[in-house]
């Protein structure tokens, strides 16, 4: 790494490798509610995509985030490179990478504006949390070596000089608290990107992937992608949201990974299939297991929740989320959108605006969020919860 590299602001967004275009459109639709433009670079199946931000101006970046959330960039923030780890220099070769790397992060904060950092003049280190990414695919998974071996020593050179405080925070709430996150981002072998983020630019998660375990009762892996629709739209709202002694109902319940993580948090559930559930939860004194097809099921009653994970064309499934809520069948509810091959963020704003039609139609406010999260395939999760009027 050269001393003259020029230190141009990026943003650089992680996401799930092939969907990279759409992180893409991401960007640029945000961009464009910033009142500005940017220049993307999307490495094929890379896991990434980095763009370019021609006069940077992070308060219009950010209140653009709060007004348009990305639905398939996984983590991002804004940074400076690719810097060569390299600087021609053999791979093979051994070289102090940590002595560069701290001269790059000091440049990051004298040089590139980030909204909610604090400055050295108010004696607190600026970044509360360092985070050692790569991408998320294989060739990304091969350079975790590379980054255990670089994470602690250049955390020690950053403390010594102030500019990384104490021990990582759990989240982007509690690093924010202290400083954000500082990325040093290992885009493959050769090169890295260094950056910041703070909410809302800030993902709560490392590479924005939370580290949820299998439960053991759980009867399918399916269960873990309500789980991390549970921690990523509710929050700390879980509690009050999902609390003992709710109702709902879980649309395409078998084999019952979604039903079980609702019934493992003392909700009753209506579990809707014609398919046999497994496990534990076919005899969970809180589930009911109802044999029918859960596109044309509708409630006696309404109920607190519906959930469904159902393998339908995308349209179907938001008409479907769009009657419940309209109708009023259910306050809140969990959804998977199942993508087709092509045109993919074409056919999610189209599944938004049928949600957003039944949300009007309930005449109550409720806010309406779509991810690509971490434990979906070729799929979005979207979440409608009732606001308290």
């Amino acid at each position: 790494m050269s001393d003259n590299t020029p230190l141009v602001a990026a943003l650089v967004a992680q996401c799930r490798a092939g969907f990279e275009p759409e992180a893409a459109t991401d960007l640029r639709r945000i961009a464009t509610a910033a009142g500005t433009t940017v220049d993307v670079d999307v490495p094929a199946a890379g896991g990434f995509v980095v763009a370019n931000v021609r006069g940077l101006e992070p308060m219009k970046w950010q209140r653009a985030l709060l007004g348009r959330q990305p639905i398939f960039v996984r983590a991002l923030f804004v940074g400076t490179g690719p810097h060569s780890l390299l600087d021609g220099t053999q791979a093979h070769e051994r070289r102090d990478r940590v002595a560069p790397l701290t001269a790059l992060v000091e440049a990051l904060h004298r040089e590139i504006p980030i909204p909610g950092l604090v400055t050295r003049k108010e004696r607190q280190s600026p970044y509360g949390s360092l985070r050692f990414e790569m991408p998320d695919t294989n060739e990304g998974k091969a350079l975790s070596g590379l980054g255990r071996a670089l994470e602690s020593r250049l955390a020690a050179s950053l403390r010594s000089r102030d500019i990384l405080g104490g021990a990582p925070a759990a989240d982007a709430a509690g690093a924010a608290a202290r400083g954000a996150n500082l990325h040093v981002f290992l885009a493959d072998g050769a090169h890295a990107y260094v950056g910041a983020s703070v909410a809302p630019w800030a993902s709560r998660w490392s590479m924005g992937i939370p580290r949820l375990r299998m439960p053991g009762g759980a009867p399918s892996r399916s269960t873990l992608k309500l789980a991390e629709a549970i921690v990523t739209f509710l929050g700390e709202r879980e509690t009050g949201l999902l609390r003992a002694g709710l109702r709902a109902i879980d649309l395409g319940a078998a084999p019952g990974g979604w039903t079980w993580q609702l019934a493992h948090r003392g909700l009753r559930v209506i579990a809707i299939d014609n398919g046999s559930l497994k496990g534990g939860v076919r005899d969970d004194p809180l589930v009911t297991h109802l044999r029918a097809d859960g596109l044309g099921y509708v409630p006696k009653r309404p109920v607190d929740w519906m959930t469904c994970d159902i393998a339908e064309q995308p349209a179907r499934i938001a008409t479907l989320v769009a009657r419940w809520i309209g109708e009023g069948h259910a306050r809140h509810a969990i959804f998977n959108l199942k993508l087709p091959m092509k045109k993919r963020y074409d056919e999610v704003e189209r599944c938004a605006a049928i949600v957003d039609a039944g949300l009007e139609r309930s005449g109550m406010r409720h806010s309406f969020a779509l991810r690509q999260l971490y434990h979906d395939r070729e799929e979005v999760t979207g979440c409608v919860i009732r606001l308290s009027s």
